[in-house]
């Protein structure tokens, strides 16, 4: 089977705008953070708590069609808060004052009598200039700029003006060292597992890269294994499980009669909590898919923390082409910088001992992982602005599906990029650049995606703003907002 035929179905149900005419999902009234550390969350400003109720919007599910109308819409693989965590690393308080220290001064132009109506640019010079105070160790001008920049901040303005607020919140949660107290309030918080999951669907929906995530990993694997008779396919974040449909769908299809699939399904309490039941949710979901299709599928749940899944956990068969999908999930495990173990490079090297025939790998393109901190936040704000603007392209400022979305889809990841470190920072995104060399060092040699893969996603971002990009690029693929690449797809064998 090739991906000709894997594709051939794939874009009939596209549909190009977020229109009322998709069914009705009802929401949930989502839970107020509460402050733990700052009089000024009482604000009605404050972005971590939400000042909405429950309601009624509009979704469009592109993947609904291979689904029974009762099942759940597919959860994302996580772009922002359903990731695997390293388990440790909210078990500690923060350590003294090692999270505010000098470092390399960045000097932007900013004036000390600005005001409400800031331009854009403005209000970024401003947020600059907030950070360097900080890493400076200049409190006192930090509390002068701060609030200069909490009045211009707000979670209906534009789209640097709503990224703002979360990135003054990580910066006071990094002045008061509870960077980690304020992601642990945020995840003890959230939302009720089916409103999280909506709110999940709403990104998955609005924005293309989840859907590029699958398409590359799916195309890549249709690829590899399309003449085998017994596939194994290892995901390290099965999450809702939805993700594996088309393709399944696919291999039923297959001329010479479908293979024998086994999946085994890597799990955490997070994809536990927001999925809403344990991995017999996936089981039970992928047995109607078995019997819907025609096509024998073998379901092995693993519900381990990916750092520590063993080779022997994951029961490799000869005779089983085997495929290994890291969705949105490897930036999550530490490397050398954090441990001297390196789970990262090491989940690199067990994955190549098991001989795979792909390994797919969808990562966020940004730099966050060894970066100082100032430097860091100077590129969390260059990527979340793109990733604001593209959902701007979508829900109007006043819709409070988009202020759910961001609250809790993103704010809590950029609340740890910007204001934890060493272990409780958990958001260490490595550009593709590093990958491939940790990929390559691992023993791992890139196989690139094919041209109608890359036809495809070209054809699904039709559906979108003209505003999003597609580059080749190392044999990778980078799937962008203008000018700023936000994901990256590649495979390996």
């Amino acid at each position: 089977m090739g991906s000709e035929q894997f594709y051939s179905y794939r874009l009939t149900s596209q549909r190009s705008s977020y229109s009322s005419a998709n069914p009705k999902v009802t929401v949930g009234p989502s839970t107020p953070i509460e402050s733990q550390q700052f009089e000024a969350r009482d604000s009605p400003n404050c972005p971590l708590s939400t000042p909405f109720e429950s309601d009624t919007y509009t979704i469009l599910s592109s993947e609904s069609t291979l689904m029974d109308p009762e099942e759940e819409a597919p959860m994302p693989m996580n772009l922002p808060s359903g990731q695997t965590r390293w388990p440790q690393q909210w078990t500690h308080e923060p350590a003294g004052s090692s999270l505010v220290h000098p470092q390399a001064v960045y000097s932007p132009r900013y004036s000390l009598s600005g005001n409400n109506n800031n331009s854009s640019n403005d209000l970024k010079q401003l947020l600059i200039a907030c950070a360097n105070a900080l890493a400076g160790n200049k409190i006192n001008e930090f509390e002068i700029l701060v609030e200069r920049a909490r009045a211009a901040v707000s979670i209906t303005g534009d789209p640097i003006r709503r990224l703002g607020a979360y990135m003054v919140e990580g910066l006071v949660a990094r002045k008061e060292l509870s960077g980690n107290n304020i992601y642990r309030a945020l995840r003890c918080r959230e939302p009720q597992g089916k409103d999280l999951l909506s709110y999940m669907h709403i990104l998955y929906d609005i924005c293309p890269y989840l859907k590029f995530g699958y398409l590359a990993a799916n195309g890549a694997i249709a690829e590899a294994c399309r003449n085998e008779s017994r596939i194994h396919i290892i995901d390290f974040q099965i999450a809702q499980g939805t993700q594996w449909m088309t393709l399944l769908q696919a291999l039923a299809a297959h001329p010479g009669g479908p293979p024998h699939v086994r999946i085994t399904g890597i799990d955490d309490p997070v994809s536990k909590y927001a999925r809403g039941d344990s991995l017999a949710l996936v089981g039970k979901r992928l047995e109607t898919v078995s019997k819907k299709f025609k096509i024998p599928i073998e379901f092995h749940p693993l519900p381990v923390y990916a750092p520590f899944v063993t080779r022997e956990m994951l029961d490799v068969r000869p005779g089983e082409a085997l495929a290994v999908n890291f969705p949105l999930q490897l930036h999550h495990m530490p490397d050398e910088s954090v441990d001297v173990n390196n789970p990262r490079d090491e989940r690199l090297r067990m994955v190549k001992s098991l001989s795979p025939k792909v390994v797919t790998l969808v990562e966020q393109e940004s730099n966050t992982n060894t970066a100082a901190f100032l430097p860091r936040f100077i590129e969390a704000l260059d990527y979340y602005t793109a990733m604001f603007e593209s959902i701007d392209s979508m829900l109007a400022r006043d819709r409070k599906e988009r202020i759910n979305v961001e609250q809790h889809c993103l704010a809590r990841d950029i609340v740890n990029i910007i204001a934890c470190e060493g272990t409780e920072r958990v958001e260490r995104h490595e550009l593709f650049g590093k990958w491939k060399s940790r990929l390559t060092m691992a023993g791992f040699t890139q196989s690139p995606l094919s041209t109608y893969v890359n036809s495809v996603i070209r054809d699904l971002l039709k559906c979108y703003s003209e505003h999003y990009s597609l580059v080749e690029k190392d044999g990778a693929m980078l799937l962008g907002w203008k000018d700023r690449n936000l994901i990256s797809a590649s495979a390996w064998h």
